[in-house]
C-alpha cells in the first residue's frame, strides 16, 4: 500500500465486506499517512479535486490545470516531511467516465523517482464492466493489483460465526450448531453482511426461548424473517420431479428397513461435524424444495478480519503433557459421536481457562466404548452434542466423567444448571465444577 503500486481496485459483490475492509485499512495504515476516504464518489470531474483538497486542508484554484500544480506542489511538501496520501474511494462503480479519468490524471502526480498518491478503488463487479470499456483502456493500464472479494464458502462460514462471538467477548462453547452454521451459509450465500443480519435473527430466536445453542430451527426462522433470503428461496419442483422423488426416497427407506431387520445391533449413527474445529463440507447447491431442505440439515475476519489479527500468537494449551496422554490413552472403539467428543474435550481442556467452569452431569465406572455411544446418541435428543464433554479419569481410564457446557463463572454455571432437561436433574447429581478441578483430577 506503501510502495508506489499504482492504483489498486477491489471489486465485490453487495454484501462482501468491501466498506469494512475499507475502514479497517484505515484504522491499521501509521500515523504519518494521511488518508482520504470518499464514500460519495459520484463526483463530477472538477468536484473529486475540491474533494481531496478539502481533506488535505488545502485551497485550490479554479482552474483545473493550475489546481492540479498547486496539489502536486502539496504533495511533494507532504512527501518531504515523511508524509504519504492514500484516497480510499468506495462505491466507485458509480463514478462518471469523466471522474474516473480524473483519477487517472491523479495516479500521474509523481515526484522525480516516487508517486505521491496511492489510490485505492473500492467497487462492486460493475466497475470490471466499466474499466473495461476502451475508452478507459488507459486508466485499466495504471491498475497494478486487481482483487476480487469472493462469498465465503461454508466452513469459513462457521469459522466467522466462532470468531464474531469470540470477538464479542463470548468464551462458552460453540454457540451455532454445526448443522445450523451450514444452514446460515447456505442461505446467505457466503455474503457477511447477510452472515451478520440471519446470525443476529438467530441469537435472538434462542434468546427467546432461553436456548444456550443456536439450532437449525432458530435459524429456519431468521430466514423466514429476511427478505434477502425469502426472495432467494428455490422454486417448487415440477410434480413429475416430486414424484420422481418421492419414488426413490420409498426405495430408500425400503432398503434401509431391510438392513434395519438384518442388523438390529448396529445403531445408526448420523453423522455429525468433526470437532474441535468443526470443518462442515462444502457448500452445496440450494436445494430445489422444502423436502431437499429438510433433507439439507433441517438444520463463525473471516479472512479479511483473521488476516488483520494474524500477528496474534495462538494460544497455548493448558492441559500438562500427562493430561494429554491420558486423554488420548481412552480408545473409543471406533465410535463415531464418542471420538468426535473425545476430540472436542481435548480442545476444550486444551483452551478453558482455570476460572471457568463446568457442569458435571455424572461420573460412570464404566466407560465401555459401545455403551458411552448409546448415551451421546441419546443424549444429543436432550441437549446440544456439541455441549456435551468426556473426561477419561484415573489410569488406564477405569472411569469417565462426563460434564456439559463451558461457563466464565460458577453462577453462570449453576443458571445453565437450572436449565438442563427436567430428566437430567432427576438422574444426575449435578454439580459446577472449575476447570481448574477437572484438569487436577484427570
Amino acid at each position: 500500500m506503501l510502495h508506489d503500486e499504482g492504483i489498486v481496485k477491489v471489486s465485490g459483490e453487495v454484501g462482501s465486506g468491501k466498506t469494512m475492509l475499507c475502514r479497517m485499512l484505515m484504522e491499521r495504515l501509521p500515523a504519518e499517512v494521511a488518508t482520504i476516504y470518499l464514500a460519495t464518489p459520484s463526483f463530477a470531474r472538477e468536484e473529486i479535486l475540491q474533494a481531496i483538497a478539502d481533506d488535505l486542508e488545502l485551497k485550490l484554484s479554479e482552474r483545473r490545470t493550475v489546481a492540479l500544480r498547486e496539489l502536486q506542489e502539496h504533495l511533494i511538501t507532504l512527501y518531504g516531511a515523511g508524509r504519504r496520501v492514500v484516497i480510499l474511494i468506495d462505491e466507485a462503480h458509480v463514478m462518471p467516465e469523466d471522474t474516473l479519468e480524473q483519477v487517472r490524471l491523479l495516479s500521474n502526480l509523481e515526484s522525480s523517482r516516487h508517486k505521491l498518491l496511492q489510490i485505492v478503488l473500492f467497487g462492486q463487479p460493475e466497475l470490471d464492466a466499466t474499466l473495461a470499456k476502451p475508452s478507459l483502456r488507459q486508466l485499466r493500464d495504471r491498475i497494478t493489483h486487481s482483487f476480487r472479494m469472493r462469498p465465503l464458502p461454508t466452513a469459513e462460514v462457521v469459522k466467522y460465526l466462532d470468531f464474531r462471538m469470540r470477538a464479542a467477548g463470548y468464551r462458552g462453547p460453540q454457540v451455532f450448531a454445526p448443522r445450523a452454521g451450514r444452514m446460515l451459509a447456505n442461505a446467505s450465500g457466503g455474503l457477511t453482511r447477510r452472515i451478520n443480519i440471519l446470525a443476529d435473527k438467530a441469537l435472538l430466536a434462542a434468546y427467546s426461548e432461553t436456548s444456550h445453542a443456536v439450532t437449525n430451527r432458530h435459524v429456519k426462522a431468521a430466514i423466514a424473517d429476511s427478505e434477502f433470503a425469502a426472495s432467494s428461496r428455490p422454486r417448487t419442483l415440477r410434480p413429475a420431479l416430486l414424484i420422481a422423488l418421492a419414488a426413490a426416497l420409498g426405495l430408500a427407506a425400503g432398503a434401509g428397513i431391510q438392513w434395519l431387520l438384518n442388523e438390529p445391533q448396529a445403531p445408526v449413527v448420523p453423522v455429525q461435524a468433526a470437532a474441535p474445529k468443526p470443518m462442515p463440507p462444502m457448500l452445496r447447491p440450494a436445494a430445489n424444495s422444502e423436502e431437499l431442505e429438510t433433507e439439507l440439515d433441517l438444520q463463525e475476519e473471516a479472512d479479511a478480519i483473521t488476516a488483520a489479527d494474524a500477528e496474534s500468537q495462538p494460544p497455548q494449551p493448558l492441559m500438562t503433557p500427562n493430561q494429554r496422554r491420558r486423554l488420548q490413552a481412552y480408545a473409543t472403539g471406533g465410535q463415531k459421536l464418542l471420538s468426535e467428543r473425545i476430540a472436542a474435550t481435548r480442545n476444550l481442556l486444551d483452551r478453558a481457562p482455570d476460572e471457568s467452569y463446568a457442569i458435571e452431569l455424572f461420573i460412570t465406572e464404566n466407560p465401555e466404548p459401545a455403551r458411552m455411544e448409546r448415551f451421546l446418541i441419546r443424549a444429543r435428543d436432550m441437549v446440544p452434542l456439541s455441549d456435551v464433554y468426556l473426561i477419561p479419569m484415573g489410569a488406564g481410564s477405569q472411569r469417565m466423567r462426563v460434564i456439559y457446557g463451558s461457563f466464565e463463572s460458577a453462577k453462570d454455571a449453576q443458571e445453565a444448571e437450572r436449565r438442563l432437561p427436567p430428566k437430567y436433574q432427576q438422574a444426575f447429581r449435578t454439580a459446577p465444577r472449575s476447570f481448574a478441578e477437572l484438569r487436577k483430577q484427570m
